[in-house]
This record gives structure tokens, C-alpha cells and sequence, in this order.
């Protein structure tokens, strides 16, 4: 009896990958870095009784249908807004994804970005390495405080409640608005639920920890950035269509918002002449809301697993 055949769009830990060596033929893209050409995936999804993905692979209708043995995918992700779930629950094909294991760390990353964002940390670190920093005064390089400031967090989910927990150390009043209130981060983080665009109005900085569905595409939009203080910052850790990036672009040159800080963009990688990247306002980063090397083993570790479970006819811990 032949062997289950797994494709790995990445190169990953070959910690993780061995006991899935053990039960299955494991085959992996050969680049950390370099997403797997489509023709690739195709060649190998048409064999594979599994696949682990990640968010930059497109796994549509018209890959699902070239894949007659496919079992099991797993995402090497929270979010599967790659994925078409419709089409693979219908060919019975399990979906998993990520969740929990990397709640702090993305969290930390988040805090990390609305730091960055609000002391000019990056902006500063380029003044002092491209020799520009000749002398001392008063407002060089001056943000602004966070401490005490008002926080709006829209998506209190697990990572948005761990945003809030940070925010608390701060002395910061928190704001959230989510499709259902959380009476348990009301009591215990002492967040106040608000309307959307009431913590717009009211939020210093506002953190997007939304995920991407019809109702959130273009959440953030012109309506929205113009209804924000022209003194408050906005973080985007969520995904990058929540944001109409013309919009985000608009609000920047008009001076309607005072900075962004952002880990995702519509299209990733986004491009170095993106209009976004000019301004010096903008902290941009590639998509590490998980990226520690201790998390990110642990989500390929998981992914693994529920590869196996699945293979083994036994239920996955994370299916969607």
C-alpha cells in the first residue's frame, strides 16, 4: 500500500516535518522565502492527499478540482481568506488553520508597531544611520505619548483581548467594537464596547485585528479615516483589504490622520515605489504579526499534526 503524499508549499523546521515523515512521502518547495510558482502547486496538489499552505497560496475552486486525492489542508495561518472553504467542504476536504498558538506574540508584535508608530522609531533610527543627527533640541524627532492615551480595537477576538491586556500597563482607556460584545473583556480588561464610529471619533489610536470578510472589505475607507482625529494613529495587523489603501493614502497627504502602522497591504509583498512607503509617517512592515521563531515551530508543528490526524482518520484539533 503506497504512502500518503504531502506537499509543503515552504521549507520549513525538519523538527516539525518528522513524524509526518514517518506515515507519509513528504515533499516541500525548496524556498524559505520565494513563494511556490502556481504551475508547481498544481503539479503537486493534483497527487497530494494533503497540502500545507500558506496565506500567499491561492487555493481556489479551479485547484480543488485538479486535486482528486486531496484530504486534508492545513494553513500555516489564524486567517484562510486564501482558501476557498466553500469548495473544499463540498469535495469533503478538511481545512485547518492556526489559532491560539500565536495570540501573544502577534500581540506583542501589534503593541510593538503602535510604539514604533507614535515615537517615530524607525524615522529616528534612519536619522541617526544616515548621519543627520548633528545636535540636540527640544521637539527633534517628537511623537507622541501612548501612556493614558485612548485606545479603539476593532476585532476583540483572542489577539485583540491580548492587545488590550498590554494597553492596560499603559494606563490606556480602551475602546472595542467586534460583530458581539465580550462581556468577559468588559469585566476583566475593563474595555468599554463603543460603535464603530464612536471609537473612530474617540480612539488615539485605532488597531485593526479584524479578519477579512464581505461585510469588513474596505472597512476602513475614506468615511472612516476622515471621521478619526487628525491626531490619532492607525494599525492594521488584521489583513490588507480591510483598508482602502487610496483612501489610507488620501488621509495621509490631507493630514487627516497623524501616522499608520502597518503589517499587512492589499497586495504582498507590496511594492517599493507603493505611494505608501513614502511617507515618513508610516512605519511598514512584512507580515511578522507571528514571527518569532518559537511561535512560528509551533504553527508548524500544528499544522503537521492535524495533517496526521486527518491522514489517520482521526479528528483534527483545529478543522474550521
Amino acid at each position: 500500500m503506497s504512502r500518503p503524499y504531502v506537499f509543503v508549499t515552504r521549507k520549513i523546521s525538519e523538527e516539525a516535518l518528522a513524524p509526518l515523515k514517518d506515515i507519509a512521502d513528504v515533499h516541500c518547495w525548496n524556498s524559505e522565502s520565494e513563494a511556490v510558482p502556481e504551475e508547481v502547486l498544481v503539479e503537486h496538489a493534483r497527487k497530494a492527499d494533503a497540502l500545507l499552505t500558506m496565506l500567499s497560496d491561492k487555493i481556489d475552486q479551479s485547484l480543488l478540482n485538479m486535486a482528486p486525492n486531496l484530504k486534508v489542508i492545513t494553513n500555516l495561518a489564524v486567517g484562510y481568506d486564501n482558501i476557498d472553504i466553500k469548495a473544499a467542504a463540498e469535495k469533503g476536504i478538511v481545512v485547518c488553520n492556526t489559532p491560539d498558538v500565536l495570540t501573544e506574540t502577534t500581540a506583542d508584535l501589534t503593541f510593538a508597531l503602535l510604539l514604533a508608530t507614535a515615537r517615530r522609531i524607525t524615522e529616528s533610527e534612519r536619522y541617526v544611520k544616515e548621519g543627520l543627527w548633528k545636535s540636540w533640541s527640544p521637539y527633534l524627532l517628537a511623537g507622541s505619548d501612548v501612556h493614558h492615551k485612548t485606545l479603539g480595537i476593532v476585532g476583540m477576538g483572542n489577539i485583540g483581548q491580548a492587545v488590550a491586556k498590554r494597553a492596560n500597563g499603559f494606563g490606556m482607556d480602551v475602546l472595542y467594537h467586534n460583530r458581539s460584545r465580550h462581556q468577559e473583556a468588559e469585566q476583566q480588561l475593563g474595555a468599554t464596547y463603543a460603535s464603530f464610529t464612536e471609537l473612530l471619533r474617540k480612539s488615539d489610536f485605532v488597531v485593526c485585528l479584524t479578519p477579512l470578510t464581505e461585510k469588513t472589505r474596505h472597512l476602513f475607507n475614506k468615511q472612516a479615516f476622515e471621521e478619526m482625529k487628525k491626531s490619532a494613529y492607525f494599525i492594521n495587523v488584521g489583513r490588507g483589504q480591510v483598508v482602502d489603501e487610496k483612501a489610507l493614502i488620501e488621509a495621509l497627504e490631507n493630514k487627516e490622520i497623524a501616522g499608520a502602522g502597518l503589517d499587512v497591504f492589499y497586495q504582498e509583498p507590496i511594492e517599493a515605489n507603493h505611494p505608501l512607503l513614502k511617507f515618513p509617517q508610516v512605519v511598514a512592515i512584512p507580515h511578522i504579526g507571528s514571527a518569532s521563531v518559537e511561535t512560528r515551530t509551533t504553527m508548524m508543528e500544528l499544522c503537521c499534526a492535524n495533517i496526521m490526524a486527518v491522514l489517520k482518520g482521526e479528528q483534527p484539533k483545529n478543522k474550521l
